[in-house]
């Protein structure tokens, strides 16, 4: 949703609406199966994003559905400095979808090594 005379915004939307099932993460980090941590920021956003999306199809939803993504960073700059790497990773995990987001810098997450952890909301249209 856009708002009549705002700014397209770039890499997200303002507000998203639907109607159907509803598919939500929790909080989800750059590890791969056996709990080992990608090497480096960009790194663990695309561990993440591949494991976001697994998640959803394992709940019989696409990335096409999402309409809330929260991020949780360690490190605010090294989110900013990587922006159009963060991008290439988000396209190639995600696609071309881009819900509603809100990044957040924190202390600390759960699990020490993790550098990001992404909360999704999907919403699977029904017939």
């Amino acid at each position: 949703m856009l708002p009549e005379g705002w700014q397209r915004p770039k890499g997200y939307s303002n507000g998203m609406k639907a109607r159907g099932e509803i598919v939500v993460t929790g909080g989800v980090v750059g590890w791969d199966q056996q709990e080992r941590f990608a090497d480096g920021f960009v790194a663990q956003v695309r561990q993440t994003l591949t494991n976001i999306r697994e998640i959803l199809t394992a709940g019989g939803a696409h990335p096409r559905h999402l309409i809330r993504l929260t991020w949780y960073v360690t490190d605010l700059d090294a989110y900013r400095n990587n922006l159009r790497d963060i991008g290439r990773v988000y396209r190639d995990a995600i696609g071309p979808y881009y819900p509603a987001m809100a990044v957040v810098q924190v202390v600390g997450l759960v699990e020490p090594k993790a550098m990001v952890e992404i909360e999704a909301t999907a919403v699977v249209p029904t017939a």
